[in-house]
């Protein structure tokens, strides 16, 4: 057998030049690119090994080891999970940053290989600078914070463990079922050591997402219980997004009768004007899908997990017939809440139900009365984002400008706070695929992250932020890196004060306000921050805005520009779009400090009394 004596470094690297994948009917690299913060436990190997291969596979300098991993994180949602990123750092404060990165690409069922840097192997130099000691194990480093949030995680302390160890993480993270992040721990010793690599181990592979089928079966139970039904409905998850089966949702649904709801991770999955589409269901949802989720005797759950915010924390289906079918490729989704299971890819799962289900179709008056609901709903979002004279426009008023003035493919972006519930309602999609938001782990500062690693999938497409204060403020110097590697974006920061949404749930829940209203909170030198003159500094172009009209200005102004724009608008921040779905949050069973408390908690009680309890 032919030998290559590399580093195990320059190995790790060729071995990921050399997978392939087919996209679009062309050969892409699996591996696009690597974000990495070089420290004295990466940058001696790790990154002269990425130097020397830069045309191959190229790098990028993150500004934070967690955001840079979001950017890749983002990008990989884009690419609809075909392409990985890379993301490396040193040992230490750089591994645990990356931490909370591999958490929400794990809840959100996203890939991306983690290279972080370790301590040494032969423990001769310990304690190393970056070590963390635990004094009764130590072979444990910081880098074990990897393994709860990791799909896949090995640690390595030998170079030839990466023949076996590199092809089982790219196996994990392109399964269907399986897919999350890969981490590879590094350590600093072996990182430089040589080994005489089989020239095979180096060889092109071009790798094929495998569709799962479904068992017969699974079908046909799941089958004769739709044909039972009277009032069916679809909730359409993110793995219909994953599976491209928006076509396939859309033909099921014309072809059964069956109204179409989406959660969050699967908005724009169908498009806005599409006559089976009823709009966004659960605790962010619109009126029209909670109102036929309540009603409901079989719900059909295509690629979703069914969060709390799906399901309006299980109180969302009062129908005492209620059924449930998953139809969902990991095994452990697919069997909650006593579903009938069917393990399958979306858009093959699709196909097969329907060929079982022949010409049956469900009555017309339930997709009547659903699209009446609709076109109520549609309605109230037009009358909410009409412009008023109110001196502070609202959320739903500052998304309904921006809007009106995109164009059908532009996306938009959200992550954690008011503005997803806000941004799903308003943004009724006019192409597929043109929201993309993180909405699984709910972490605030994927908006711009994330937003870079999307315009980098999607160079052809406007892509729009949408930020709170609170989300700016806690990571914002990817504006700076957008800049840098030339990924324009389009960023509307709503400024209302404070993490306003949080402060909205705190005087639901019978509190006071304290600390999440910034102004409520009494401190002593409350500023008013510059968002745009901050913008400026890291070489972005930005503007203050003070009204709706100036705002769709500012907006077709940015649209022209040629590299990244903030657009900075205060924004009310008590001014919501209605809810209708309950989700079940922490509130006080006793000890009542005020009336305000008790009424909270009988809420509470109004909708825990409509808690399926598991069945």
């Amino acid at each position: 057998m032919k030998t290559l004596r590399l580093s195990c470094s320059h190995a790790i690297i060729k071995y990921l030049i050399s997978q392939k994948i087919i996209i679009d009917k062309k050969k892409k690299p699996l591996f696009p690119g690597a974000f990495a913060i070089y420290g004295h436990g990466n940058v001696a190997c790790i990154g002269q090994a990425m130097e020397e291969y830069k045309n191959d596979l190229p790098g990028y300098r993150g500004q934070h080891e967690q955001y840079m991993a979001l950017t890749g994180i983002g990008y990989s949602r884009a690419m609809r999970r075909k392409q990985i990123f890379v993301a490396t750092s040193s040992v230490g404060p750089g591994s645990t940053n990356m931490v909370t990165a591999a958490a929400v690409a794990l809840s959100n069922r996203l890939p991306i290989l983690f290279l972080p840097g370790d301590t040494f192997a032969s423990r001769f130099p310990d304690p190393v600078l970056q070590q963390v000691e635990n004094f009764f194990q130590p072979g444990e480093t910081v880098n074990d914070a990897f393994k709860p949030v990791s799909r896949y995680f090995d640690r390595i302390t030998r170079p030839e463990q990466i023949i076996q160890s590199l092809p089982q993480a790219i196996n994990v993270m392109l399964d269907q079922a399986d897919c999350g992040p890969a981490t590879i721990s590094l350590s600093q010793d072996v990182q430089g050591e040589s080994f005489d690599y089989p020239e095979l181990f180096f060889e092109e592979k071009i790798h094929e997402i495998r569709r799962i089928n479904p068992d017969s079966m699974q079908v046909k139970k799941a089958t004769d219980l739709i044909k039972k039904s009277k009032q069916p409905i679809i909730i359409s998850g993110g793995g219909v997004l994953y599976s491209e089966a928006e076509k396939e949702l859309s033909n099921f649904a014309s072809k059964h009768n069956i109204p179409v709801v989406q959660t969050v991770m699967g908005f724009g999955s169908m498009l806005r004007d599409d006559p089976y589409n009823i709009g966004p269901v659960g605790g962010l949802g619109g009126r029209a899908a909670n109102d036929i989720a309540k009603k409901t005797d079989l719900v059909l759950a295509i690629g979703t997990k069914l969060g709390d915010f799906t399901t309006g924390s299980w109180a969302n289906f009062e129908n005492p017939n209620f059924k449930l079918i998953c139809v969902n490729t990991t095994r452990f989704d697919a069997n909650k809440h006593l579903a009938q299971p069917v393990i399958s890819d979306a858009k093959i799962g699709m196909q097969k139900i329907s060929e079982q289900l022949g010409e049956w179709q469900s009555e017309n008056a339930w997709i009547e009365e659903a699209r009446k609901g609709y076109k109520k709903w549609n309605e109230y979002i037009d009358q909410r984002i009409a412009p008023t004279n109110q001196e502070t426009p609202s959320y739903a008023q500052a998304i309904g400008a921006v809007y009106k003035n995109a164009d059908q493919t532009d996306i938009a972006v959200t992550a954690a706070g008011g503005l997803v519930g806000e941004v799903l309602q308003v943004w009724r999609p006019k192409s597929l695929n043109t929201y993309e938001t993180e909405w699984g782990f709910s972490c605030m500062g994927y908006e711009i992250a994330g937003a870079m690693g999307i315009k980098m999938a999607k160079p052809d497409q406007d892509v729009v932020v949408f930020c709170g204060d609170g989300s700016y403020l806690l990571w914002n110097s990817d504006i700076y890196s957008s800049v840098l590697y030339n990924q324009k974006l389009i960023i509307i920061v709503c400024d209302n004060g404070g993490h306003m949404v949080i402060n909205r749930l705190q005087i639901a829940k019978g509190g006071k306000e304290y600390l999440s209203n910034l102004k409520a909170a009494n401190t002593k030198n409350f500023v008013n921050v510059d968002f745009a003159l901050h913008a400026k500094s890291m070489g972005a172009e930005a503007e203050n805005v003070k009204s709706i009209t100036e705002l769709e200005q500012a907006f077709l102004r940015a649209k022209k520009s040629d590299k990244t724009y903030v657009i900075c608008i205060k924004t009310h921040g008590y001014e919501w779009l209605e809810g209708t779905a309950f989700w079940e949050s922490p509130t006080l069973q006793e000890n009542f400090n005020s009336e305000e408390n008790r009424k909270a908690y009988e809420e509470y009680k109004k909708g825990k009394e409509k808690q399926r309890r598991g069945v």
